[in-house]
């Protein structure tokens, strides 16, 4: 196990053994850890595990500053999530209180340092924090910000061929200004217009990471500036709000309505992108500036239909995926010169050639071979398309040219969390999973709203490093995030017959073959690109004592 994962779990431990089982008074509250509720007057409201387990680590040191990584070593012991987690469970926290966060009674923000909980506790909460255990929290916390600002600064990665790595660190590298694009919300729409918000953000992410003079990372807690909007349509109407705000001091330093028919979207695209630079105190060359004003495709019903086809392909399930290529090339029929989409495309052949499994015919991967090289050549400074190249490379079981794609990508997007996600993946795959961790944390890291993803290849990592602990933390993370990918259940339940849990595995075997009648372990590794033939032995071995 990770040395920082060992602190984090033996301070988890620590502050755990003493955590009050019986409940304890919270203001008007009363919590009962227990059973995860709490009461007021005849009133009970159920709360997360997890979010009681904030609670009861801030009543622990009720009217102290509770750092956030006090709490993320309490909480999330030896697993690495995003702040989203904590904050996510603050909220939740707040509404179950009735807590206001401008004026808390129970709750506090502090700006820059973490939570306070100001009402009064009473009961088994209120202890002292041991020296011992108080040291091992000061060096959790000494540790969390060395390993952000290592993973910040990114590793060199090496090719298995030798091939040259890409730079941990550029000339100038600490001068750059650093900036975080949290997702757009949706506004005053039904459901099934989230993905253009999502597809706004991700692009205004996408501009940003291309220009020299900025550093764009997923996390607001690392970045000096913090750009967040959201996105309302109604009809032909469109209106996107836009804020920048500087998280050393949590002003806002501008705010703009961007109100257009939805016909101007790809002008108000770049309207946002001029007028945001204009805020920021960073060097932009006169050639940024033109490739910022060109547009992936000059067809908004192409670009509509892309964005539409990208949710669908995330979703990772056969139907969906031809839904998704429907709408690429849809988006294609519209915008033939349209670049992301045919690497969208491509991407779409190579998982039907994993859905095919024991019929996936090498004619499906050589298409989407064809296809994202079609994208190289129309568009070759985009990184998605060195990104697509590689995951196709990958399917293909080409994993040298798949790493040195992956690189590229990183070069033209240093903060490309994606590609050192895949690029992880491809060391568990080749046999150096102890290659695939400290990558894929640096992606959790880059981007902390990653997705189900991030922690499917995390558990199948510390699964091929015997670190069963933390494949069970990751994968069961992966699960919650996406009930329905086929392939989280597999590794969980090769994970729980690992660790002796048979009736759990076979209940995940259950719920497989609910979603895939007849399933059979040795037809999904056949296109499966696991290329270690000793972890595909012990993983069949694994999933045949679940009974697949």
């Amino acid at each position: 196990m990770h040395f920082c994962s060992k602190i984090n779990v033996a301070i988890h431990a620590r502050e755990n053994h003493s955590l009050p089982v019986q409940a304890l008074q919270i203001g008007e509250w009363s919590a009962d850890p227990a059973a995860n509720a709490l009461r007021r007057a005849g009133d009970t409201v159920r709360i997360e595990p997890k979010a009681m387990e904030v609670l009861v680590v801030l009543a622990r040191h009720a009217g102290e500053v509770v750092s956030r990584e006090q709490l993320f070593a309490a909480v999330w012991p030896g697993v690495v999530v995003g702040d989203e987690a904590l904050t996510q469970s603050i909220i939740k926290l707040r509404r179950a209180l009735g807590d206001n966060p401008r004026a808390p009674a129970y709750i506090e923000t502090i700006s820059k340092r973490g939570y306070r909980l100001v009402a009064p506790v009473g009961g088994s909460a209120v202890r002292t924090t041991r020296p011992l255990a108080l040291a091992a929290v000061m060096l959790v916390a000494i540790a969390a910000g060395a390993f952000a600002v290592d993973a910040l600064v990114r590793p060199a990665v090496t090719p298995r061929n030798g091939a040259a790595p890409v730079a941990a660190t550029d000339e100038g590298r600490a001068a750059l200004i650093t900036v975080t694009v949290l997702p757009f919300e949706t506004l005053g729409a039904p459901s099934d217009q989230d993905y253009l918000a999502r597809g706004i953000g991700s692009d205004l992410t996408t501009d940003l990471s291309r220009l020299s003079g900025l550093r764009v990372i997923s996390s607001a807690s690392g970045a000096r500036y913090v750009v967040s909007g959201s996105v309302q349509r109604e009809g032909t109407a469109l209106r996107i709000n836009v804020r920048l705000t500087d998280s050393r001091t949590g002003e806002q330093l501008w705010a703009q309505r961007f109100e257009r028919s939805y016909r101007e979207l790809f002008a108000v695209q770049s309207e946002i992108d001029r007028v945001l630079l204009e805020q920021l105190p960073a060097r932009i060359t006169d050639a940024e500036r033109m490739r910022l004003a060109q547009r992936y495709t000059g067809s908004l019903e192409a670009y509509d239909d892309f964005l539409r086809a990208q949710a669908l392909f995330l979703v990772r399930r056969p139907d969906a995926n031809l839904r998704a290529r429907a709408l690429y090339e849809k988006a294609l029929a519209l915008d033939p010169n349209f670049a992301r989409a045919y690497a969208g495309l491509a991407m779409t052949y190579a998982m039907e050639y994993r859905y095919q499994r024991s019929t996936g015919s090498s004619a499906t991967l050589a298409r989407a071979l064809q296809l994202a090289e079609s994208a190289r050549q129309i568009d070759p400074g985009a990184p998605e398309v060195y990104w697509a190249l590689g995951f196709v490379y990958t399917q293909s079981r080409r994993y040298d040219e798949a790493l040195k794609l992956l690189q590229k990508a990183i070069e033209l997007n240093p903060s490309y969390a994606d590609a050192y996600a895949l690029m992880g993946g491809v060391y568990t795959y080749v046999g150096e999973p102890a290659k695939s961790v400290p990558l894929l944390r640096t992606a959790l890291r880059l981007n902390p709203d990653g997705g189900y993803l991030y922690y499917l290849l995390l558990g199948r990592a510390y699964l091929f490093e015997n670190d069963l602990e933390q494949a069970l933390i990751n994968l069961r993370e992966a699960n919650a995030r996406n009930p329905d990918n086929m392939e989280t259940r597999v590794f969980l339940t090769a994970v729980l017959v690992a660790s002796g849990d048979r009736s759990g595995a076979e209940w995940q075997a259950d719920q497989i073959r609910v979603r895939e009648e007849g399933f059979s372990a040795r037809d999904w590794l056949k296109t499966y690109p696991l290329a270690s033939a000793p972890y595909r032995e012990r993983l069949r071995r694994l999933l045949g004592q679940a009974g697949l």
